[in-house]
This record gives structure tokens, sequence and C-alpha cells, in this order.
């Protein structure tokens, strides 16, 4: 079935549906999108309903309603309801699903180099406290994981394959189904850190062949900050250790015993925004209805021409590389600091972030950046914006009178990556 694109009237519809485009130029959907007002006004008006009825009655009233975000995310990833658990962040449910693996000492978790921050830390932790060890695949020559260094990799010690879809300082996207035919073939536990994809792109944990699966929701997804779920595989929720438990996670509790419920929201706590709850559902139901396969042919259209752009501009260079691009467009200017560009470019209304070295930190150190200039694109988003911003940039980079230079490290093997032959 072909995918139709956007049209402009649909894109202006949905520029109109988000009060911020009219302020902003905003390329800073990786770091959080624009929500759209019917997902802020669900989230207000839930609290109003809270101040006026009651904290407990409110959740009463809209019990089918928050129900029915656990059964939109699941249509989202294509997974069944009772795999799925909301938690904060990405980062609180990939830890929840990497924190509750039983690591022995030797067990060896295999990563890319385009970890994010909190997972590297993870690994380093497990490392000092269970004597775990990680091998770091890195990229090929072209920016490519490698598949068959993979299954090089993997020996009977192997316990974990944990990769990141879309990495925070880059715009490649890691070939996670195909990973996932390999872990599977291997009887694997794989772990897969899908914050910036999903709301991007088609994400199908049945397709992909992960057991745990770690999403935000506030950055692709478009809803509120401090949303996020996790995806548990049924087969796997009993293998993994409950890091936290109160009285939502028991199926029944006596004075002298407990049994754990039987569904992912084990994982989950009592206590939660019931307001961030509706926002995140409204959220996924809005992209629902757009369509991912539409909107992530909207993004690639975008992204692509930012690239082109940037690249015709002297003295910036773009720093994706890979055969399979994102939304996601890294760069540097010659001669400017990243977070000046970031601030030059606020003084137009126009929003990006910076890249900090820290957040992908062992392809960074690899690469000798200690940081690019992050833009990043949806499907809101569009041609003359992007043209706005790249005229802006050629003006900087024509008024810039000092020396190109590129932002670097000293030149140095990364602890985790294998040595160069």
């Amino acid at each position: 079935m072909k995918v139709t694109p956007l049209t402009e009237t649909e894109i202006q519809q949905l520029r109109a549906e988000t009060k911020g485009t009219a302020r902003k130029i905003h390329f800073n959907n990786a770091g959080a999108s624009m929500p759209p007002d019917v997902v802020v006004e669900t989230v207000v008006n839930y609290l109003t309903e809270e101040a006026i009825l009651g904290g407990y009655e409110t959740e009463a009233k809209y019990h089918a309603q928050l129900e029915n975000t656990y059964a939109l995310i699941a249509r989202l990833i294509n997974a069944e309801k009772d795999e799925v658990a909301l938690v904060e962040n990405a980062s609180t449910a990939w830890i929840l699903a990497f924190s509750g693996i039983d690591f022995k000492k030797g067990d060896v978790v295999i990563t890319s180099e385009m970890e994010y921050v909190t997972n590297l830390i993870g690994f380093l932790n497990a490392k000092k406290t269970h004597g775990i060890e990680i091998k770091v695949i890195p990229n090929d020559e072209r920016g490519n994981f490698s598949l068959d260094k993979l299954e090089e990799a993997i020996t009977p010690r192997t316990k974990l394959i944990a990769i990141t879809h879309i990495p925070s300082t880059a715009g490649g996207v890691l070939p996670v189904a195909e990973i996932g035919k390999i872990a599977r073939k291997h009887g694997l536990l794989y772990l897969v850190d899908a914050c910036q994809s999903v709301g991007q792109m088609l994400v199908d944990v049945k397709e992909i062949g992960c057991d745990m699966l770690a999403v935000t929701g506030r950055k692709y997804l478009r809803a509120p900050r401090g949303t996020g779920f996790l995806y548990v595989r049924k087969e796997v929720q009993d293998q993994l250790k409950l890091i936290f438990m109160d009285g939502h996670t028991a199926q029944w509790v006596s004075e002298k015993d407990f049994k754990v419920r039987d569904d992912a929201r084990r994982f989950e706590l009592y206590e939660k925004n019931r307001a961030l709850t509706l926002g995140l559902g409204k959220a996924v139901e809005y992209a629902l209805d757009i369509g991912l396969d539409r909107i992530w042919l909207r993004i690639l259209h975008l992204a692509g021409l930012m690239r082109r752009q940037l690249e015709n501009i002297d003295g910036i260079m773009v720093h994706d590389n890979g055969d399979h691009k994102c939304g996601i467009i890294t760069f540097s200017v010659n001669g400017i600091d990243g977070t000046a560009i970031k601030n030059k470019l606020a003084e137009k209304q126009i929003n990006v972030s910076v890249g900090k070295a820290v957040s992908t930190l062992i392809y960074m150190n690899k690469n000798h950046l200690t940081c690019v200039v992050r833009t990043s694109v949806h499907y809101y988003n569009t041609e003359e914006e992007i043209m706005t911003m790249c005229d802006a940039l050629a003006a900087m980079t024509n008024a810039n009178k000092e020396p190109g230079r590129q932002e670097s490290r000293d030149k140095k093997e990364h602890p985790l990556l294998p040595a160069a032959s």
C-alpha cells in the first residue's frame, strides 16, 4: 500500500493545532516537541477537574480513558496491553529493565558506540557491582552498525544486547530488527532504547524482536514532559527482578506473603500523574490518527532538505553518517562554538540544541567532537523554516572572521572501543 505524503493543507492544519508554531521555529524536537493544543487542553482540563472534584474522584470518572492509554500505546508499538507499563521517562524505563536482569560475574553485555549516557552509566555500574564485561560494536567506515561484528562478538557468556535505536547526538538509525534476529537466534535478552524513534517512525516490537523497549513521551510523540513507558514482552516479565514494589505491584497480599501481578504494570508504582497519563494517551492517539508512516515520510523529506542546505554553506560540517538517517541533523560551524550558534539562533526565535560529548560519549570521543549543534525536524516544520535557519547560519559564517577550526578532543582511543588495528 502506497504511503501518501501529508498535503500542504494538512500541514497548515496541524500547525494551526499547535500554538507554538506561530511564535517559534522549533527544531528541538529531539529534546521536546511542541505538544498539540489538544494534549495541553487534556492535561489542563483534568487538573481543573481534580481541583474541583478531588483527585481520586476524578480518577474514577476518567477510569476508562486512563485505561485506554495502555491500549493506545500497545497499538502504537504492536504490543499487547499487558506488556506496557507507564513510567516518567525513557531513562526510568531503561533502568527498570536493565537493573531487573540477574547479572552474574563474567556476563557480557554487547552494545554500540551510539549508546546514550544513562545507559552507559548503567553498564559501568553493573561492571562495578556485578563484574560484567562490556563489548562495544564500533561503526564501520561508513558509519553503519556492523551485524557481522555483532555475530563475531557473541559467546556463551553473552547475556544481553542493548541498543539505542536512534542516538542522541547523531542522525543515524541502527538496524534494530536485524539485530533482533541475531538476538533471537542466540537466545539472548534484547533491550532497545527507542526514546528518539517512537513517534518519528514506525516501531513494531514484534518486527524488532526485542524483549524490552524504553520510550519517552516528550520527544517525537509530542506528549507532556514527565511521561514515558516500558514495554516488556510477556514471556520475559518473570525473568526481571522488581526494583521497587507497592500495593499496585501485587495481585494479592496476605499477612505472610504476596503474589506479583501478572502483567507489565508490576514495574509501575501506584501513584502517578493521571493528567499526564491522559495527555500521553491523547498524544499517541494524535500520532496514530495522522499515521506513523506518513509522519516518517514527512520527516525524511525535511531532514534531507536541511542536510542538503547545510552542506552548501561554507564553514559548516554536517556530522551525520550511515546509510539510514532520521530527523536529527547534527553539525558544527568553523570558528563558532555550538552554544554561541544556539544562542544566536534563539535571538531569531529559532530553537535548536547543543549535543555535548557526554550524551553519546563513545561516538563523540571516537570522532574527536566535544559538541555539535543538534537540529531535529518534525512533520509540523516547513521548508520555509529550514531556509530561514540556513540563511541565519550563512550570515553567521560570513560574519565570522576567525580562522576555520573544528571543535575536537585530542585524538585518543576510547577505553570501551576495540583498539584500532
